[in-house]
């Protein structure tokens, strides 16, 4: 929205010919709120008269000539006067640009979750994969008071944003828009236009012109108002040079006069005073027929929203079904990698264990033919000794004269014949064990190859893979037709209409967003752990006006109801002794 737009017009083209070229390109039918404001040749903003020539009027010559298109008036209850998707948008940019530049004076607290739903309605849901850290540091979100105010780093801030940003999760643009302007609008600067005036004493004041009335303010303080008078009360406004009067309804109270610097001032008061006047009637009225078909249309637009959003969630929750499921899969499915990993690692190590069983057993094989090499040979011996035994029982029985020395070679080859026997019998014992170690090894490996075999049978389940899926009223003459040459003896006067009509916007009954909204009071509890952070050497009087104000319980429309109590007299009275 934020745009520069050049237009081309003739030169006796009228205001109203250049605001409805720029209204027609923007698409606006709620063009009532609206106004294309310049800087003049003596450097003060004003409003571009829509029923003169814009040659006429004194705008600064700059080439191309310069205009601002700005919110001029504005509603009671956003919630239900704004209509049309460009008029919220527009509302929202304008009043997010007067927090930001301190011209609305807003809490620290109220700040941070107002630039939440600043960022829902910018980036949408926040997401961990999309919306990374320092995702809100492209622009600015918070008036550069609060960030000085502060402890806490610009990060730490938007932080809390981001916590915030997280919890408007599945609300809408609009409806996020909508939420920003409902809490803005009860804060106590919105949609005030302030003057610089005197009573007749002299004494320095600000003139507060909004939606509901007039409203007097100190000169130290424009957050809580002193004296107030709604439209309701006024019959009619006028003004000649410097000095403006008021006449109120009631006819025992006095006019309330007041001064301001200029003359021309004096102009812009009487225009915002006569348009807000009239749109402060026509809310009290039946809708007319282009704002019943404006408001049939944004109606049947928000059934069609709901419709499609409820079509949307419908679609995501099925796509987080899906993607669920798609997830289990290939849980499961790692699940089952791991098995078969396992398995196939449990066969290596049957492998192995399976080879190093045939090496012992081969070891041993060696050792038993081993021992039955070494038991033939011992055998052998023995037999040779039985025969070397006989053969000397013969040569015994033959050769009887040499008996001793037979009997002294029997003795020996007795001993020899002894231990032979001895280390026969070890070597026995020794290859009766090396037998019985084979064979327990034997029965080792068949029972082995039979759990091999066992295993390499059993069949293995493959778990089914799944396919993963793809994922106006037209602004016509709200001034009066006053010639806009300055002349020290003229006179502007107005009569403004009061007729018996029935009252659907009772302002007496208004109460803030945060009472009628249970949530937003949570989330401005939580925001208000900002004060913990707060360097209080750095507050600004408005911040002690306003902490004040929630101590006492003040907030914008009971001290609206507060200084409206009284006679008119009384509060005119009231207003000459400031």
């Amino acid at each position: 929205m934020d745009a520069e737009l050049e237009f081309a017009i003739l030169s006796d083209a009228t205001g109203k010919q250049l605001f409805e070229q720029v209204i027609k390109i923007m698409g606006l039918r709620e063009v009532w709120y609206f106004g294309l404001q310049y800087t003049d040749t003596k450097g003060f903003l004003t409003w571009l008269k829509l029923d003169k020539k814009v040659s006429s009027q004194e705008v600064k010559q700059e080439n191309p000539l310069q205009f601002k298109f700005r919110t001029k008036y504005y509603p009671e209850d956003v919630t239900e006067e704004l209509i049309q998707d460009i008029t919220i948008n527009l509302f929202f940019l304008h009043v997010k640009e007067g927090i930001l530049r301190d011209e609305i004076y807003c809490s620290p607290e109220i700040a941070v979750l107002l630039a939440s739903f600043s960022v829902q309605a910018k980036f949408g849901d926040h997401s961990p994969e999309i919306h990374r850290p320092g995702y809100l540091m492209s622009e600015r979100h918070l008036p550069q008071r609060v960030l000085d105010q502060h402890e806490l780093s610009k990060e730490q801030l938007e932080e809390r944003i981001q916590i915030w940003h997280e919890e408007h999760r599945g609300m809408l643009k609009k409806d996020a828009l909508l939420e920003y302007l409902k809490i803005s609008q009860d804060l106590e600067m919105y949609g005030v236009s302030y003057f610089n005036i005197k009573n007749k004493k002299g004494t320095d004041l600000w003139l507060g012109v909004d939606a509901l009335g007039l409203n007097i303010y100190e000169k130290e303080e424009r957050l809580t108002p002193k004296i107030g008078f709604h439209w309701n009360e006024i019959r009619g406004i006028s003004f000649s040079d410097k000095k403006f009067k008021i006449k109120p309804i009631d006819i025992k109270a006095p006019d309330f006069v007041f001064y301001t610097s200029r003359q021309r001032i004096n102009k812009h008061i009487h225009q915002l005073c006569m348009g807000n006047h009239e749109l402060y009637l026509r809310r009290r009225k039946p809708d007319t027929l282009e704002v019943q078909h404006m408001k049939a249309q944004a109606r049947e637009e928000k059934h069609q929203r709901q419709m499609e959003r409820t079509q949307l969630e419908t679609e995501k929750k099925k796509r987080e079904a899906i993607e669920k499921e798609r997830e289990r899969v290939e849980k499961e499915n790692q699940e089952m990698m791991m098995k078969l990993l396992q398995f196939e690692e449990q066969t290596k190590k049957f492998e192995r264990d399976l080879k190093e069983q045939f090496e012992r057993a081969r070891i041993l094989e060696e050792d038993r033919r081993r021992v039955e090499v070494e038991a033939a040979r011992l055998e052998a011996e023995r037999q040779e000794a039985l025969m070397a035994k006989e053969e000397l029982a013969r040569q015994a029985e033959d050769q009887r004269k040499h008996q001793e020395q037979l009997a002294a070679e029997l003795a020996e080859y007795t001993a020899k014949f002894a231990l032979l026997e001895e280390a026969k019998r070890i070597k026995e014992e020794e290859a009766s064990e090396w037998q019985n170690r084979a064979k327990e090894i034997q029965d080792d490996l068949e029972k082995t190859r039979e759990e091999l075999q066992h295993v390499m049978l059993s069949p293995v389940a493959a778990a089914p893979m799944a396919v993963p899926m793809s994922q106006a009223m037209m602004e016509g003459p709200l001034e009066n037709d006053h010639d806009d040459q300055e002349e020290n003896n003229s006179t502007y006067s107005a009569e403004l209409h009061v007729e018996v009509i029935e009252d659907h916007c009772n302002e007496d009954e208004c109460i803030t967003e945060a009472e009628k909204n249970e949530h937003v009071q949570k989330q401005l509890m939580v925001t208000r752990l900002l004060c913990f952070f707060k360097l209080t050497h750095k507050m600004t009087k408005n911040d002690i006006l306003h902490n004040e104000n929630v101590q006492a319980g003040r907030d914008k429309y009971n001290t609206l109801r507060q200084i409206g109590m009284g006679s008119t007299k009384q509060r005119t009275d009231e207003f000459e002794t400031l």
